[in-house]
C-alpha cells in the first residue's frame, strides 16, 4: 500500500489544514514572516506620530475664568466662528486657549463687549420704552445702581463675586413715616483669600456714598459662609480701628525722617541709624469746665441791677380844712409877711407845733453785680502722641594714624553732646511728657552688597527652550528604542540569508552521501504531498539506514559530529 495521500485528501488540504478548522488564508498569514514585521512597523509609526503631536501641541493658558453661562456661550460661539481651539479647565471654571493667542483674543472679544458680566448696570435704562411708568423707571434705576455697585466691589482683588441689595428711602410729608435707606452686600471671596477690616470699611463707605440718605450703620456686609464682616458702629464711631498700626508707623517714620535729615549732612547717610517708638493715644474725650473768680478791688465788678425800696411806719398827718376840692389845692403866695417862730439860745427856730410826719422811715437798697464766670469746653482729638522713645546710633569717624593707615576712632564727647541736642530739637523733646533719648557712638560692621548673579540656565527663556527641545529629544529616544528592541530583531529574523545551512550542507552530503540525499529530495518532490513544515514532513524510507550510518560515523570520527552539532546549536541560539 502506498503511504501517499489520495487526490481527494489533497483537495481538502487546499482549504483547511489537518486537525485545524481555520481557513487556509489565515494559516498562511500566520506563517508568513512579513506579517509581524508589518504590524511592528505600523505600531512604531503610530507611537512616534503620537509623541510628535504631543511634543508639538501648543501650551494652553486661561482666557477667562468664572464666566456666567450666558457669557460663556457667547465666547465659545465666537471662538468656534474664528476657528480657535479651546479647552475647559478643571470643573469647567476656566476657558483655556493656546498661549500665543490669549492677548489677541482678549482684545478682540473686548471690542465686541465680551464678557459682559453677570451684573446689570445702568445700560438697562438705554432701551426703555416711551410710555414706561414711573414705578418701572424707579425699579430699573435701582437695579442699575445695584449692578454698578456690585461691579465696583468685584474689582477688589479678594472678591470673586458680589451682590448688592438696596432698600431705597421712602420720602414722606410726615416725619414719623419717613424711612431711611438700607443696604446689604453679599460677597463671594476667592479661595484662600479674606478681607481686612479696612477693606470692609471701604466697601461700606462706597455703598453709603452712592445711595442717598444711606447711613453707614445701615449697611450689612456678609460673605459666602454667612459670616458678618461689618460691625454696627465700627465704621462711623471708630475711624482709626483699621489703620491704627499704619498711623503709628507713619508718625514714627515722620520723626525718624526728621532726625536723619538733620544729621545726614553732618555724618552722612551711611554713618547713622535712628529708630523711633511712639506711644499714641487713640481715646476720644470731651471736657467742660466752669470756674468762678472773686471780685478784686473796690467796685471792680460791673453792676448788673440796682433796686431801692422805702417803707414808712408810725402815725400819719391829720387831715385839716373843709372837706372838698379846696382843701386839696396847694396854697398860693402868702398875702402877708410870714412871721418866723422865735429862736432858741442857739439861734435855731423853735418848732412848737406838731407837723404830723410819721414816726419811722425805712429805706432798702439792693444792688446785683456780675460774677466772674469762666466756662471751658475741651475736645481731645484721638491720635495724640503720649510719649516718644528715640534711639540713635552714630558710626565711628575715619582717621589716619601715624603709619598712614585708615582707622576708625570714636567721636569726641563734645560732638556727641552736640548731636544729642540736635536730635532733641528735631524730635520736640518734652521731659514732662516722659520722652526718652539715647545717642550711642559705636563702630558699624562693613556691609558688602551681595550681588546675586543669575545663572544662564535660570533664565525663563532658556528653561522654556529646554523644555520644548526636551519633548522632541524624548520622542527621538523613544523612536530609537522602539527600532532597536522591536523592528531590528524582526528584520534580522526574517531577512537574514541562510548562510549556516549553506555551510552545513556539504558536511551532511559528505556524511550521508549525495546520491541518497538527491533520492530523498526527488522522492519528497514527487510523492504528491503538500509542503509541510520541516518538523512535520514524513520520514524517508531509508531513515533507519542513515541513522545507523551516522552512529557508526560518530564512533569513528566524533570530532566532526561534535562540530556539526555545535554549529546547529549556534544557529538556533
Amino acid at each position: 500500500m502506498s503511504n501517499g495521500p489520495s487526490a481527494t485528501d489533497g483537495k481538502q488540504q487546499e482549504t483547511t489544514a489537518p486537525g485545524n478548522s481555520q481557513p487556509r488564508w489565515l494559516a498562511q498569514l500566520r506563517d508568513n514572516p512579513l506579517i509581524p514585521l508589518l504590524f511592528g512597523g505600523a505600531a512604531v509609526i503610530a507611537i512616534v506620530t503620537a509623541l510628535f503631536l504631543w511634543a508639538s501641541a501648543p501650551e494652553y493658558r486661561v482666557l477667562f475664568s468664572n464666566l456666567s453661562e450666558a457669557d460663556g456661550g457667547r465666547i465659545i460661539a465666537e471662538l468656534d466662528q474664528r476657528g480657535v481651539p479651546y479647552r475647559f479647565g478643571p470643573g469647567g471654571q476656566a476657558l483655556l486657549v493656546p498661549g500665543e493667542q490669549v492677548h489677541d483674543l482678549r482684545l478682540r472679544l473686548a471690542e465686541q463687549g465680551l464678557p459682559r458680566g453677570g451684573n446689570v448696570g445702568f445700560e438697562i435704562m438705554d432701551n426703555q420704552a416711551f410710555g414706561v411708568s414711573q414705578f418701572n423707571e424707579q425699579v430699573n434705576f435701582q437695579r442699575g445702581l445695584e449692578g454698578q455697585l456690585a461691579s465696583s466691589i468685584e474689582s477688589l482683588g479678594p472678591v470673586s463675586r458680589a451682590r448688592v441689595h438696596l432698600a431705597m428711602a421712602r420720602p414722606s410729608v410726615f416725619v414719623r413715616e419717613h424711612k431711611p435707606a438700607k443696604a446689604s452686600v453679599v460677597l463671594t471671596l476667592q479661595p484662600g483669600r479674606s478681607l481686612g477690616e479696612g477693606q470692609v470699611n471701604a466697601i461700606v463707605h462706597l455703598v453709603s456714598s452712592s445711595v442717598p440718605e444711606l447711613a453707614i450703620e445701615d449697611i450689612t456686609v456678609v460673605d459666602q459662609n454667612g459670616s458678618l464682616l461689618s460691625r454696627p458702629g465700627a465704621a462711623g464711631g471708630r475711624d482709626l480701628d483699621g489703620t491704627q498700626l499704619d498711623y503709628i508707623q507713619e508718625v514714627e517714620h515722620s520723626y525718624r525722617q526728621r532726625i536723619e535729615s538733620i544729621l545726614s549732612p553732618i555724618l552722612g547717610n551711611a554713618n547713622l541709624r535712628a529708630q523711633v517708638a511712639a506711644q499714641i493715644d487713640f481715646t476720644s474725650r470731651e471736657e467742660t469746665a466752669e470756674r468762678y473768680g472773686p471780685n478784686q478791688g473796690d467796685n471792680a465788678a460791673a453792676v448788673r441791677s440796682a433796686q431801692t425800696r422805702t417803707s414808712f411806719t408810725g402815725g400819719d398827718e391829720v387831715a385839716r380844712g373843709v372837706p372838698g376840692a379846696l382843701s386839696n389845692t396847694p396854697p398860693g403866695a402868702a398875702p402877708s409877711p410870714v412871721e418866723l417862730p422865735p429862736a432858741d439860745d442857739n439861734g435855731e427856730p423853735q418848732d412848737n407845733t406838731d407837723d404830723g410826719r410819721p414816726d419811722n422811715l425805712q429805706r432798702e437798697d439792693v444792688v446785683n453785680y456780675e460774677v466772674d464766670r469762666n466756662v471751658t469746653h475741651t475736645q481731645h482729638r484721638r491720635g495724640r502722641v503720649q510719649r516718644l522713645s528715640v534711639a540713635v546710633v552714630v558710626n565711628y569717624r575715619e582717621a589716619t594714624n601715624e603709619d598712614g593707615e585708615t582707622v576708625q576712632e570714636p567721636l569726641p564727647p563734645e560732638e556727641l553732646e552736640r548731636i544729642t541736642r540736635l536730635v532733641r530739637q528735631a524730635m520736640g523733646y518734652d521731659e514732662a511728657r516722659g520722652d526718652e533719648l539715647e545717642v550711642v557712638n559705636s563702630p558699624f560692621t562693613e556691609q558688602r552688597p551681595v550681588i546675586v548673579e543669575q545663572q544662564w540656565w535660570q533664565s525663563p527663556d532658556i528653561q522654556r527652550l529646554v523644555l520644548q527641545l526636551g519633548r522632541y529629544l524624548l520622542v527621538l529616544i523613544l523612536a530609537v528604542l522602539l527600532y532597536r528592541w522591536l523592528l531590528r530583531p524582526l528584520l534580522r529574523r526574517y531577512t537574514a540569508p541562510p548562510q549556516e545551512e549553506a555551510r552545513e550542507e556539504p558536511r551532511i552530503r559528505a556524511m550521508v552521501g549525495d546520491d541518497e540525499l538527491e533520492a530523498d529530495e526527488a522522492g519528497d518532490a514527487g510523492d504528491g504531498t503538500y509542503d509541510m513544515p520541516r518538523g512535520r514532513r514524513r520520514k524517508p524510507s531509508g531513515y533507519e539506514q542513515k541513522l545507523a550510518d551516522l552512529k557508526a560515523m560518530s564512533e569513528e570520527e566524533p570530532a566532526i559530529i561534535a562540530m556539526i552539532v555545535r554549529n546547529w546549536i549556534a544557529k538556533y541560539e
